[in-house]
């Protein structure tokens, strides 16, 4: 019996690939048979990642670029299908840390520039190969999101503002996209012991504002990166597109939240919503723009089913 999960034919990019949770997605993509296109700032990086893809007996590419400079991102797209061929999946996981502190003391030049990577980096990346995507009706993209970005983080608010702004915007493009048969997810990767987490946790900022993130490890609530890479190649395989636009964890029993999907749907569970007091009656501009956004779907889901 063949594996549902194996990639072959398929091709991959892995934005942020170079080190981190993002290398161990591109291995594992490489490993289920995928050809792999690596990208990220360091050569030196994705140079070593691309090895132990090609080590392991996989194919793979190196693409050195900024993920937040557009021109530079297109044309290793470019490269990358005329080398490995026409992008299936897009892998975003480009993050930076940002400044640590109360807002009032942060220079909000590096606040912004936080944003920048953590969201400008994504979308960048998407939009130079969801045209293409959407040309050939066909694809998948995973935003490598995080726990922070569904929940307020005191003296954090540049990245978990990034990330909150990440799963949303997965959100809007999965509708936008769904009609041509593209799906999108965001993901939670867990708490990795990464270069980026360590500089948390040994890091002056780090450690007088948020002293917590230490226990996380210590207490061994941490997950090795390739939880979120079994993850990525779940959702690449195409066994649950049709949780597109949701925000998904490594926790999370994908087989049984398609079983319940009529119910994830209804209440829109697994993406980020505002809860209101039980008998608070809905704004009625705000329910007026719900369906109204509601409609477009509906009539594609139409479209889609010959009625």
């Amino acid at each position: 019996m063949s594996d549902p999960e194996r990639l072959d034919g398929r091709v991959a990019l892995v934005a942020g690939g170079g080190r981190g949770i993002g290398r161990a997605i591109a291995r594992a993509l490489g490993a289920a048979g995928a050809s792999v296109a690596v990208l990220a700032r360091s050569a030196g990086e994705v140079a070593e990642t691309v090895a132990l893809i090609e080590q392991a007996g996989g194919r793979a590419g190196a693409f050195p670029a900024d993920a937040t400079r557009a021109e530079a991102i297109g044309a290793a797209v470019v490269e990358a299908e005329r080398t490995l061929g026409p992008l299936d999946l897009l892998v975003n996981c480009v993050a930076t840390l940002g400044p640590i502190g109360p807002f009032w003391e942060t220079d909000l030049a590096q606040w912004w520039g936080a944003l920048d990577v953590v969201l400008r980096g994504p979308l960048v990346c998407v939009r130079a190969v969801l045209p293409g995507m959407i040309a050939r009706r066909r694809g998948r993209i995973v935003n490598v999101a995080s726990g922070g970005g569904a929940l307020a983080i005191p003296y954090f608010s540049g990245y978990v503002t990034g990330k909150t702004a990440l799963i949303r915007v997965t959100e809007c493009l999965a509708a936008e996209a769904q009609p041509y048969g593209v799906a999108l997810f965001a993901i939670e990767p867990g708490a990795v012991r990464t270069a980026m987490a360590e500089q948390v946790l040994e890091s002056p900022e780090g450690r007088t504002w948020l002293p917590w993130f230490r226990r996380i490890f210590d207490g061994g609530f941490d997950v090795p990166a390739e939880r979120a890479a079994r993850l990525v190649v779940t959702l690449a395989a195409g066994t649950a597109d049709r949780l597109s636009g949701r925000f998904l964890t490594i926790a999370d029993d994908l087989e049984r939240i398609l079983a319940e999907l009529a119910q994830v749907e209804r209440e829109q569970l697994y993406s980020l919503r505002v809860r209101r007091v039980a008998g608070d009656p809905a704004n009625p501009a705000r329910l007026a723009i719900t369906r109204a956004a509601e409609r477009p779907r509906e009539a594609s889901a139409a479209e889609e089913s010959g009625s």
